[in-house]
C-alpha cells in the first residue's frame, strides 16, 4: 500500500480520474490554476479532519449499523478521499506554464488568448488553459480541445481546420496575445 499525505490505501497504480494526460504524461496548467488546486487540496484536508472527528464521535454512540451519522460520515470520507487522491495526483503530474513568460508571442501556445473568425463570420475570443481550468462561460478552453489543438503553433492570419461534430470547419486567426510579465 502506498501512502499519500497521511492517507492510507491508495495504490500508485490506481486509475487516474479525469481527462487523459497530454504527451509527456503531464497536465499543463497556469500558475493560477495550480494555486486553485493546492487551495482545494488544503480545504479538503481540513474537511477530512472534521469528518473524521464526527465519525469518531458517532462510532462512540453505540450500534453502528443503525447510526446515520456514522454511515453518512463514512460515505463522506470516501468522497473526500477520492477527491484528495485526484488532487494529489494532478498536482504531482502538473506542468505549470506561465503564459506571461512565453517568448514566441507571434504563435499560439499554451496560455495564449486567441481571437478567430469561423467560416460563418462569427468572431470568438478564447484563452487556452489546462484541462482543469477550462470554462466556456469565461472563454477558457482546454489545451486538449479540438479548437485548441487546431490553433496550436498558428500565427496571426493563418487559417486552420477544426474537426467539429458538424464536420471540418475552417477558422482564421485574427489576433494572438499573452499576459504581460508582472
Amino acid at each position: 500500500m502506498a501512502r499519500y499525505g497521511g492517507i492510507m490505501g491508495f495504490d500508485e497504480d490506481d486509475e487516474d480520474e479525469g481527462p487523459p494526460r497530454l504527451p509527456g504524461g503531464k497536465f499543463y496548467m497556469t500558475p493560477a490554476g495550480f494555486a486553485r488546486l493546492e487551495a482545494e487540496l488544503a480545504a479538503r484536508r481540513e474537511e477530512r479532519h472534521r469528518v473524521v472527528e464526527i465519525v469518531s464521535w458517532a462510532a462512540g454512540n453505540g450500534d453502528r449499523s443503525e447510526n446515520a451519522d456514522y454511515k453518512e460520515g463514512k460515505r463522506r470520507l470516501r468522497e473526500i478521499d477520492r477527491r484528495l487522491r485526484f488532487l494529489m495526483r494532478r498536482i504531482a503530474h502538473a506542468e505549470v506554464v506561465d503564459p506571461a513568460a512565453q517568448s514566441q508571442r507571434d504563435r499560439v501556445f499554451f496560455g495564449a488568448t486567441v481571437t478567430f473568425v469561423n467560416d460563418r463570420d462569427e468572431a470568438r475570443r478564447v484563452t487556452i488553459v489546462g484541462v482543469d481550468e477550462a470554462d466556456m462561460a469565461e472563454g477558457k478552453i482546454s489545451i486538449g480541445s479540438p479548437i485548441a489543438l487546431a490553433l496550436l503553433r498558428a500565427r496571426q492570419g493563418d487559417e486552420v481546420t477544426v474537426r467539429t461534430p458538424r464536420g471540418p470547419e475552417l477558422i482564421e486567426v485574427l489576433e494572438i496575445s499573452y499576459p504581460v510579465i508582472a
